[in-house]
């Protein structure tokens, strides 16, 4: 019983860092539509607080998978081409602002 709930525990967990990407991809977007340097920046923070949010929801949900369920879950969870996009892309972003 207590490792079904666990898992019903990891997959609420993994639904919430899959709703904070979103959001975070999101913010991301309009920071980079946006032409009012205060409100990119305003935006791109609010950006990399939900990344700070879903790197630390991500240890949780890490720390609670067994080590059998950590490599069943590896190729799941390897960013996709668009999120190393992103990534690669963000320092470009901030250093255009000048």
């Amino acid at each position: 019983m207590q490792n079904k709930k666990n898992q019903s525990s990891v997959g609420l967990m993994i639904q919430r860092c899959h709703k904070w990407r979103q959001k975070r991809k999101q913010y991301m977007d309009q920071a980079r539509q946006t032409s009012d340097e205060i409100e990119r920046e305003r935006l791109m923070q609010t950006a990399e607080h939900y990344g700070r949010i879903v790197a630390a929801e991500q240890g949780k949900i890490d720390s609670t998978r067994t080590p059998s369920e950590k490599a069943a879950a590896a190729p799941a969870t390897e960013e996709t081409e668009e999120d190393a996009d992103e990534e690669n892309s963000f320092p470009d972003f901030i250093s255009n602002l000048k």
